[in-house]
């Protein structure tokens, strides 16, 4: 083939494109597009044990791969119940059990699917040229009931040699067809996968052309390739494709069992070091795709482009059924160059990884094969795969990883793979082109080249498929369309605290009836839109679902009662409560951190949901390019890590100065800028050290692209110097205590400064590092809380002079503008002055004079600040705030205030705050799909419906007959599972007393109990033998004329001796039991009972059964021969009449009686914890001494505090309040060793620090002692 054959060839897709314009899915734990998608982004693990519905792991399952006829797995992806209404569909009812269901929901999905694209029932479209051709495989659990009827002829030869006579094989087997839905006229088509498409056709009424293809498990690949062709070529101009698998029966199970492909545990870890196999799921998935011309000229939303597919076979192999590199490198290489451009552009790969180890090998194998011979650089793109949380479905496989992969360009997301802890070392990944993306991750793409991302799938018999999709980059600018769902914000107020009480009841009482899902969506659309009078009481919070928007009703409402005349108060929880608003006109602070607040990942969820923060770090990452430098987003949200080491890389990488500043800038940047689309104005602005430039430029002083450029250029210039890293550039420590005397103490320093002025009992101390680390040393002795900074030198003096003319060069480059709000200064306190020069001079000396921050917020509060709003990572400023206006009347709250939590519902937070403080502001969402109500129709069938098959009531009805215990064949007069019970029957109810006085009856219970058991089991034991003697003899004077019978019953006795034989084991073992707990009960009291006091208990009776059975003194033989002649002799039944109770008798006499017969071990010492034992030792008095500091220090009332709480996360204690903390809590524990910083950083919650101090507190007395 020429160059020009070759071009034509494989640019059919370069010129005609295709859009993706709407989709459906169906999965495991995911009833529509919108689920499905939240699953995916929250790591949902939609895999579980088979249920009843699907087949009974009782009779199919067994965890010995090799047994016979059973299979060795349990679990798999199923599909949730969804509404059916047959006579939308024009269906009628009773022919739907003759249908598959993937006819049933696979109607649903193409019209979820037309309604997403825009073609709803409403609309107008060309029908006549609409096609369907779906991915499909066999409709195997539909064809398995309709062949078991016809196997009748076989059942009825087993019978009848099997002694069974013409009558009662005609009873079984006609039981056994109605355990089968019987054939109708709708049986044969309700069997064939592609009617399932036709009937699409039909009751949709397209025209044009219908089918599925089968591809095994690349089915819906296929079917897209060949979809793509109807409209390339012109045949149809809309085409709705997919897949579905609805099959996940035993017969499915069985067939995966004995290849082997299963894995042995119950989860799918694909490409990990531990994953062994495959689980199948079930699911449908189902795409609308137009030519991308075409979409553009009719207005659709168009989610993701096609740009190329590949595919392949695999040729001639040693196995058909074995994945071979060279077959999938084909199909690659096909892929891209039908798309026109390199496999290195990628950003994500949705692999097949199936989990198998020999299939995840070659397929990884091929993948690194072709990207590296294109260049592509090192782990670059996420590798993953879907089935790690639906399981592999099979024909539908190809479209769940094609919609997951479309959805991720459409919200520029990177989605996760679960369940990988260890990628497998095998693939040597760290030196490929790929790493594996287990986390949720915003999708930063650097440069001007759109994201793109490939989709593989691969089927048995060496079938090979690839596409290569494009994100949509529109002419015109589009207004977002998320479709994952977000936390919401609910507000709640009325006239009176009382008022808002009952309202929260009544609301809470809403949410929890059986429309209460209904009642969350208007409780939220009505928040949205809240404009609370200033005199009303409110309060609010935000949940991320209904079941937390009722738990957190109940926690206000219970506060409310807790404290109805409190003017205001917060919940650790997140709820916010104020009597009445407040006038913030005039009187709001913006804040903006500095270096030391980044910490990984910072707004990673908040990047998700809103694009000013993608934006943000996008334009640094291209002014980091210009100077070769790594992409700031993946300093800030690098790669999953797999040991603690490369974590620790990762956040040094981040400390540097040149990555800091930067990545707190843009998160600032972005969090401002989201604010100010909601209504936020700021009266005032400041920041601390870096963070004055970010100041600057809310209040216009700089441009966007001037303000980027400066925190670029301001953390380059700080950067040590190339060949001075041996110079020692100095180091900082932050003091607590009184400032005179620090300022005493460091008088004679001469490389020792005070930098930050931060509170009036907090300062950061700069210098050499020798001389910090001493005074780190004695400044601890002398009792002054101490925190060593991470940074790379000493800021705010001569140590970093070097960076003062690099960035005064910086400042020449820019344009400075007049402040449109006051900005206040770190150095002087005050305002900046708004003339140009002035500000750029000031600005330069910043570098390397103190921060005289706790001044600058008196100066503001002096002015009228009251409000003071942190847009920045973290709460340092916010807990300043606190610290420096103490008691007075002020507000202060943090946008991100802890590391550990979700940072888009801590915005929500901040701004439900806000908005309960009284400041009018928008609701904070960022372009949230309008979901579609639902309709409530007047009329109509609704049933559940998920992949089993609909079973009418008719036919349940003939099942319960099938299965009715109903014996055709009465082999012998008395059941022989009714021996035993009859046996029960006669055991005594002659009530037992109690062995001791009532408050010692836990002890004394145990022992009868277990007597009580043993007589009841000798007593069925010798019954069942006298019965089994009458059984015997009738087995043996029944039908012994016929061999096959008497063979039968012969095996029907030996197993009942041999379950005879279990209950005298039983017997015997409880018998032991009971004299065990007698003897304990011995020992116990000789223990717990003080000199002096055993005559008195020695002289209680209790009231024990006699006897009533002697123990054989031989064992029965195992195995019973039958009797040669058929009759038996008649052996009466003895009658057992209950127990006599014997006469009470003195616990001593008992004791006498036991103790020459079984020796009793010598009791141990028993530990006895008197009155005196120290009160320090117990862990709830430490909860209640560490309950009341942190209530202390961080004006929570104890009742709001739980053990559970995060310090951090839930409370906001940084790590100088817990250095503080566990200061005041060790006056209170002298015993107690000092705790180092870290020891301190590894317990986050209240719960861990008071099991850390009770062990700490036990080893120091134990020392002592």
């Amino acid at each position: 083939m020429d160059t020009q054959q070759k071009t034509l060839k494989n640019s059919a897709l370069q010129q005609t494109p295709i859009a993706i314009i709407g989709m459906s899915a169906l999965f495991a734990k995911a009833e529509n597009l919108q689920q499905y998608w939240d699953n995916i982004l929250a790591r949902i693990n939609g895999i579980s044990e088979v249920p009843e519905t699907a087949w009974s792991l009782k009779d199919y399952y067994d965890p010995d791969p090799s047994t016979p006829d059973k299979t060795y797995a349990r679990a798999g992806g199923f599909l949730p119940e969804i509404d059916f209404d047959p006579l939308e569909f024009g269906l009628p009812p009773d022919t739907l059990e003759a249908l598959d269901s993937a006819n049933l929901l696979a109607l649903v999905l193409a019209k979820q699917a037309l309604k997403d694209a825009g073609y709803s029932e409403g609309k107008e479209f060309n029908r006549e040229t609409t096609g369907v051709i779906l991915g499909a495989s066999g409709l195997w659990k539909s064809i398995t009931p309709l062949t078991a009827r016809l196997q009748y002829p076989v059942w009825e030869k087993v019978l009848k040699n099997s002694g069974l006579s013409a009558e009662q094989t005609e009873k079984i087997i006609e039981k056994m067809q109605a355990a089968f839905v019987p054939w109708t006229e709708n049986s044969f088509p309700g069997m064939l996968p592609n009617v399932v498409a036709g009937r699409i056709t039909n009751r949709l009424d397209l025209g044009g052309t219908n089918c599925v293809v089968d591809a095994a498990c690349a089915s819906s690949l296929s079917a897209l390739k060949m979809a793509i062709s109807e409209l390339i070529e012109g045949r149809c101009d809309m085409m709705l494709t997919g897949g579905f698998d609805t099959d996940n029966s035993i017969l499915n199970y069985m067939c995966f069992s004995k290849t082997p492909a299963f894995s042995k545990k119950d989860y799918l870890n694909p490409f990990d070091a531990t994953s062994d196999g495959m689980m199948v799921g079930e699911g449908l998935g189902m795409l609308v795709i137009k030519r991308l011309a075409d979409a553009e000229r009719d207005g659709d939303r168009i989610y993701a482009v096609i740009k190329g597919i590949g595919t392949a076979s695999d040729g001639r192999y040693k196995s058909i059924y074995a994945p071979r590199v060279e077959g999938q490198v084909r199909a690659l290489r096909r892929a891209y160059e039908d798309a026109g451009f390199s496999p290195a552009t990628l950003g994500l790969m949705e692999a097949h990884g199936t989990g198998t180890p020999a299939g995840d090998f070659c397929e990884f194998t091929a993948l690194n094969q072709v990207l590296t011979e294109n260049q592509a650089g090192k782990q670059q793109i996420a590798l993953g795969s879907v089935k790690s949380q639906i399981g592999h479905t099979k024909a539908a496989a190809g479209a769940a990883s094609l919609i997951k992969a479309t959805l991720a360009l459409h919200h520029k997301i990177l989605p996760p793979t679960i369940n990988v802890t260890q990628p497998n070392p095998k693939f040597k990944i760290e030196e490929s082109p790929f790493y594996i993306n287990t986390e949720t991750r915003p999708w930063i793409q650097n440069g001007d080249i759109p994201r793109r991302a490939g989709v593989s799938s691969f089927g048995f018999g060496g079938t090979d498929y690839h596409v290569v999709l494009e994100e949509y980059t529109p002419t015109l600018p589009q207004g977002g369309d998320r479709i994952h769902s977000t936390a919401q914000s609910i507000l709640l107020w009325a006239d009176t605290p009382q008022q808002l009480s009952q309202k929260c009841q009544a609301t809470l009482e809403q949410l929890q009836s059986d429309n209460g899902g209904e009642q969350y969506n208007q409780l939220q659309n009505h928040s949205k839109t809240a404009l609370i009078p200033e005199t009303s009481a409110r309060v609010g919070f935000v949940a991320t679902s209904l079941e937390e928007a009722q738990k957190l009703l109940k926690a206000a409402i219970k506060q409310l009662q807790i404290q109805p005349q409190a003017f205001a108060w917060e919940h650790p929880q997140g709820i916010y409560y104020r009597q009445t608003g407040l006038s913030l006109k005039g009187k709001v602070v913006a804040l903006f951190p500095g270096q030391g607040s980044q910490y990984l990942n910072m707004g990673r969820e908040i990047s998700l949901n809103f694009p000013e923060i993608q934006q943000a770090y996008q334009a640094l990452d291209q002014l980091m390019a210009q100077d070769n430098l790594p992409a700031l987003s993946d300093v800030v949200f690098p790669i999953p890590a797999f040991s603690p080491e490369t974590i620790k890389q990762q956040s040094q990488q981040l400390q540097r100065t040149e990555n800091a500043q930067p990545a707190i800038g843009a998160l600032s940047l972005g969090l401002y800028k989201i604010l100010q689309k909601v209504g936020f104005k700021p009266d005032f602005v400041a920041g601390h050290s870096f963070g004055e430039l970010t100041a600057l430029w809310a209040a216009g002083v700089f441009s966007d692209e001037d303000y980027c450029y400066l925190i670029k250029a301001r953390g380059q210039a700080m950067t040590i110097p190339q060949g001075s890293h041996d110079c020692d550039r100095g180091t900082m420590l932050a003091v607590s205590g009184d400032v005179a005397k620090i300022k005493q103490l460091i008088a004679g320093m001469t490389k020792v400064q005070i930098a930050n002025y931060n509170a009036p009992e907090q300062v950061v101390l700069s210098g050499s590092k020798p001389e910090i680390a001493a005074l780190e040393k004695v400044l601890s002795k002398q009792g002054y809380t101490v925190t060593p900074l991470t940074v790379s030198a000493a800021f705010h003096t001569p140590f970093v002079r070097h960076a003062s003319q690099p960035f005064a060069e910086a400042l020449n480059r820019v344009t400075f503008n007049t402040p449109q709000i006051p900005v206040y200064a770190n150095m002087t306190g005050n305002a900046y002055p708004t003339e140009a020069t002035a500000i750029r001079q000031l600005l330069e000396a910043h570098l390397l004079n103190a921060v005289q921050f706790a001044q600058e917020i008196e100066n503001l509060y002096a002015q009228g600040g009251y409000c003071f709003v942190e847009i920045g990572p973290r709460q340092i400023l916010t807990n300043l705030v606190k610290q420096t206006l103490g008691d007075r009347p002020h507000i202060a709250i943090a946008l991100n205030p802890s590391r550990q939590k979700d940072s888009d519902v801590q915005l929500r937070q901040g701004v439900i705050q806000l908005r309960v403080m009284g400041l009018s502001l928008e609701d904070l969402d960022a372009s949230p799909r309008k979901l579609p109500a639902q309709k409530s129709k007047s009329k109509g069938l609704s049933i559940k419906l998920n992949a089993t098959n609909y079973i009418s009531d008719k036919t349940k009805a003939a099942f319960e007959f099938a299965f009715k215990p109903e014996p055709v064949v009465q082999l012998a007069s008395t059941p022989l599972d009714q021996v035993a019970s009859d046996a029960a029957t006669v055991v005594s109810d002659s009530p037992a007393q109690p062995l001791v006085a009532s408050s010692n009856d836990e002890i004394a219970i145990t022992p009868v109990s277990v007597m009580e058991e043993s007589v009841s089991l000798g007593e069925i034991y010798h019954q069942s033998d006298y019965q089994l003697i009458i059984s015997k003899d009738e087995t043996n004077t029944m039908n012994n004329s016929t061999h096959n019978t008497v063979a039968y019953l012969f095996q029907q006795f030996y197993q009942h001796q041999k379950e005879m034989l279990q209950v005298h084991e039983q017997y015997v073992k409880t018998q032991s039991q009971s004299f065990q707990a007698f003897l304990q009960l011995l020992q116990q009291q000789e223990v717990l009972i003080p000199q002096g006091s055993t005559s008195a208990i020695a002289e209680q009776t209790v009231v024990v059964p006699a006897p009533v059975v002697e123990l054989p003194q031989t064992p029965v033989a195992s195995v019973v021969e039958l009797p040669k002649t058929p009759v038996a002799p008649v052996v009466e039944s003895p009658k057992v009449t209950p127990a006599p109770v014997a006469e009470p008798v003195h616990i001593s006499h008992i004791a006498n009686y036991l103790e020459p017969r079984y020796s009793a071990p010598t009791p141990q010492p028993t530990l006895v914890v008197t009155e005196t034992a120290s009160p320090a030792a117990s862990e709830s008095y430490i909860s209640r001494a560490l309950m009341e500091v942190v209530s202390d220090k961080t004006g929570y009332p104890t009742e709001m505090l739980e053990l559970e709480m995060d310090l951090e996360a839930d409370l906001g204690v940084d790590s100088i309040k817990r250095v503080e903390i566990m200061g005041t809590l060790h006056e209170s524990f002298p015993q107690l060793p000092k705790l180092s910083p870290e020891e301190l950083a590894e317990k986050r919650t209240l719960a861990q620090i008071v099991q850390y101090l009770a062990g700490q507190i036990m080893v120091a007395e134990k020392k002592i002692a």
